[in-house]
């Protein structure tokens, strides 16, 4: 198998500022989305330079209306001892993703189950897409729903984004999206409502994906903290790396 890093991982935002330690991501279109208004480091950053870089972030959000900063650093690197004590101290989340990887072929057979239909999603879908999205963003706040549903009939309009949807006995019950590239499949926002659970329909979306993209390599991160990541081990997928990330949300 090649070698996967992180910069395989699609980025959705600009880069608005960059020098020798990081590139500063901005998304307009949804400031309210963490992972696309961010620093990530280059090189793992010495404290003085970790404050730095945060005063220039939350500056930069304060004069957008943005009341988080978000911060990735470098693959493979845990932060210093100094760094984790300062994060905690001023209140930070902090943990780490895994990087994973497979060959299609490598993928386990998946027992065919006719309650369990994998569409692509089309005009016709679309709404049932939204309606089920909407159900799981209203999570994180009115404001997120609205503007993550006109980012899902954003990436419905792009081409390098195929977007799933799982049906059981005729209703929704999952989703995944599908980033499309020259040499990966990025499985992305796989998601299976909380009442279809431990039914295979994860399993089905996957393979789905799988039968679809045999030619490239399937990826995807998952919390380093979560359960999931054992189950992408148990279906052969191939850990390719970590990368700690750190989040803060003022009230404000």
């Amino acid at each position: 198998m090649k070698q996967i890093t992180f910069e395989h991982i699609y980025k959705l935002g600009i880069i608005v500022a960059e020098n020798d330690l990081y590139r500063h991501y901005h998304y307009p279109k949804m400031l309210t989305r963490y992972d696309s208004n961010f620093i990530e480091f280059k090189n793992l950053p010495s404290l003085p330079e970790f404050q730095d870089a945060e005063a220039y972030l939350r500056e930069y959000h304060l004069r957008k209306g943005q009341k988080h900063v978000k911060f990735y650093f470098p693959a493979n690197i845990k932060p210093t001892g100094e760094l984790v004590a300062y994060l905690t101290d001023m209140g930070y989340e902090v943990g780490f993703l895994e990087l994973y990887a497979i060959q299609p072929e490598h993928f386990p057979e998946v027992k065919d189950n006719p309650d369990i239909d994998i569409q692509v999603v089309t005009d016709k879908s679309l709404e049932a897409l939204l309606a089920l999205h909407y159900k799981h963003d209203l999570n994180y706040g009115s404001e997120f729903a609205g503007q993550k549903a006109d980012l899902i009939k954003r990436h419905f309009e792009d081409q390098n984004i195929q977007q799933l949807l799982a049906f059981y006995k005729g209703t929704p019950a999952g989703f995944v999206d599908v980033i499309i590239s020259s040499e990966t499949a990025e499985i992305d926002n796989l998601t299976v409502d909380e009442l279809y659970q431990k039914k295979g329909i994860g399993s089905r979306l996957q393979k789905y994906v799988m039968e679809s993209f045999p030619e490239k390599t399937v990826i995807l991160v998952a919390d380093g903290e979560d359960t999931p990541r054992e189950m992408y081990k148990k279906q052969n997928y191939y850990y390719h790396g970590f990368r700690y990330e750190t989040q803060k949300v003022y009230q404000v």
